[in-house]
């Protein structure tokens, strides 16, 4: 074996070609001063080396191009990998950024390298006011590395960085920011430090944002909705001091929500401060007896099957007694009343008085073919199964639910089921997932017949001109609308009275013009237990305590919603002004 060969043995086939070429041209070098040619061989061994600095710099070329362009590193427009716990950005239907993710570090010690640890826990405790001093002070007696807080943002961790503190290191850690603080919180929900979607559109579509953290997921909420619904909710339950408040705005063509709004409102960037009640979404996550607002439920479902027509008259002279039960109405001047006018009346005895011409059979296919015995089916995991009596054949059961009671409902099922009535009859789950441009909505299955939900729609926009819903109308906008005041029972029994505890709801409609098939939007507000104020002499009904609220959101969405103002002449004539002690009364 030549010498060459044995200095190259230990090294790689490519180093070992090399030892050889190295030797070759050294001897090169000793051949050519023997033969007198030094000044040959000096240029053979630069050439070599420029050739050995031209094949390096290849080398180290083609590396970085296949890490630029092979590497996992940086796709997606990551100047990082992407940690365990990434996700991919909500957005709102107009691409406005709802939730991302933002560079996040855990902050931990390292005692033992410390010399003075007074000093440092000073610095660290001032820079982090909500360190807890006596936590600190526990890590800080002890010699090991231990972790003290995570979650810090970039500007944190800078502002300790700057101090210098010996022994004070920092890891990256994965984090989620919520940009619009308390605004669209209850759809947005919130994510755990570990990337795990728990609440809301995060733990709806959890599994696709952990999969493709790349792709934003579209929902269906549109921001300038959102903000318009949650500043009109959030000031008129301040006002009326509800317990809770719901607001929903919903194109009842495609099934989607623009708008979900929930009272007490909370901070997704901060879930556990706060009463943790504040958390839920009472929209999806809370059953209420929603009172006259079930009575577009209850005509749709007398008019479709048959029994009725809108001329259909009705005894309301006397209160309607089943047993034990009476029914009655605040309105005591009328013998009878036409279907339509049972509607803007507002009628108890009316509506129950349908429900049992229809008959129990009847009312549970048609209740059921509307969503209101399940859960509402949605994205959202929150929605919650209904509240319903066990004798649903019960005469004084089918006559109670008829006008909203004897069944509590999520605010969520209530909008499903009423679009189903207003979009021509075509049931579909409401989505929070944006549908893309002119792409179909969901098959659905139809409900009701298409002149049914002509029907209605013309008793819903008869009811804000003629009726309870006068103070939601809005001015060339064409709007429908059910008021609705369901009495809260109390150890059982329903309170009478001018200042007993109510929910007070409103379901609105518009443009209630137009054909069938075009984009209409329904806005639902429900307030739980609002107070009695002087602004309405005390009454807390739906009529003047949510169809205001339902007035103003429609006022301010629909340039945001492209519906074009229509103004005719009747509507700038006087108006009479509504009896504010018979208005709505009826529905309690």
């Amino acid at each position: 074996m030549t010498v060459a060969g044995a200095l190259a043995r230990p090294f790689s086939p490519l180093g070992r070609w090399i030892m050889r070429r190295l030797w070759w041209v050294e001897h090169a070098f000793e051949r050519s001063r023997a033969s007198d040619k030094a000044v040959d061989d000096t240029r053979l061994r630069i050439f070599f080396v420029l050739v050995l600095f031209a094949a390096g710099f290849v080398t180290l070329g083609l590396g970085a191009g296949k890490a630029a362009l092979f590497s996992p590193y940086g796709r997606g427009g990551e100047l990082l990998a992407p940690m365990p716990g990434a996700r991919a950005e909500l957005t709102d239907r107009n691409g406005l950024i709802m939730a991302l993710d933002m560079p996040r570090y855990g902050l931990y010690v390292e005692p033992h390298e410390m010399a003075r640890r007074g000093l440092v826990r000073d610095a660290l405790l001032q820079a982090l006011p909500g360190l807890d001093p006596a936590k600190l002070d526990k890590i800080m007696a002890d010699d090991k590395r231990q972790f003290v807080i995570g979650q810090l943002t970039a500007g944190q961790k800078a502002v300790i960085h700057d101090l210098g503190l010996a022994g004070v290191t920092f890891e990256d850690e994965s984090g989620r920011d919520y940009p619009l603080d308390a605004l669209a919180a209850h759809v947005i929900g919130f994510s755990s430090k570990d990337g795990v979607g728990l609440a809301g559109a995060e733990k709806a579509f959890d599994k696709p944002m952990r999969a493709d953290r790349a792709t934003p997921i579209a929902l269906s909420i549109d921001l300038r909705v959102q903000g318009a619904l949650e500043n009109e909710l959030d000031q008129a339950a301040s006002a009326y001091q509800a317990d809770d408040a719901v607001g929903m705005v919903v194109n009842v063509r495609t099934g989607e929500v623009l708008g979900m709004a929930s009272y007490p409102i909370y901070d997704p960037n901060n879930p556990t401060q706060g009463d943790p009640r504040n958390q839920t979404n009472h929209a999806a996550a809370t059953v209420y007896e929603p009172g006259s607002v079930m009575k577009v439920f209850t005509l749709a479902m007398g008019i479709d099957a048959g029994v009725a027509t809108p001329d259909t008259m009705f005894d309301v002279r006397t209160p309607l007694v089943l047993g034990s039960q009476t029914i009655h109405d605040f309105d005591h001047g009328d013998a009878s009343l036409s279907l339509a006018h049972v509607f803007t009346h507002s009628s108890n005895i009316g509506a129950a008085r349908l429900g049992l011409l229809a008959g129990a059979a009847t009312m549970d296919r048609y209740f059921a073919n509307f969503g209101l015995f399940k859960a509402a089916p949605s994205e959202l995991v929150e929605s919650v199964h209904p509240l319903l009596s066990k004798m649903l054949t019960s005469p004084n059961i089918v006559a109670s639910m008829s006008f909203g009671h004897s069944i509590s409902v999520t605010p969520l099922a209530i909008a499903t089921g009423m679009s189903s009535i207003l979009n021509g009859g075509v049931y579909r789950p409401l989505t929070l997932r944006r549908l893309a441009p002119g792409a179909a909505p969901a098959a659905g299955r139809r409900v009701l017949q298409e002149a049914t939900s002509r029907t209605m729609l013309d008793l819903m926009r008869l009811n804000v001109t003629e009726g309870t819903g006068a103070r939601a109308d809005v001015l060339g906008l064409r709007v429908g609308g059910k008021t609705g005041t369901a009495t809260k029972l109390v150890n059982g029994r329903y309170q009478e009275g001018k200042n007993v505890a109510n929910l007070a709801s409103f379901a609105a409609i518009f443009p209630t013009d137009g054909a069938l098939g075009d984009d209409r939007y329904l806005v639902l507000i429900m307030m739980d237990a609002p107070k009695p104020n002087s602004a309405d002499s005390g009454i807390t009904t739906g009529a003047f305590t949510a169809a205001p609220v339902a007035g103003k959101v429609i006022n301010r969405i629909a340039p945001f919603l492209g519906v074009r103002r229509v103004v005719i002449t009747s509507d700038l004539g006087p108006k009479a002004a509504p009896d504010i002690a018979a208005l709505g009364a009826n529905e309690r």
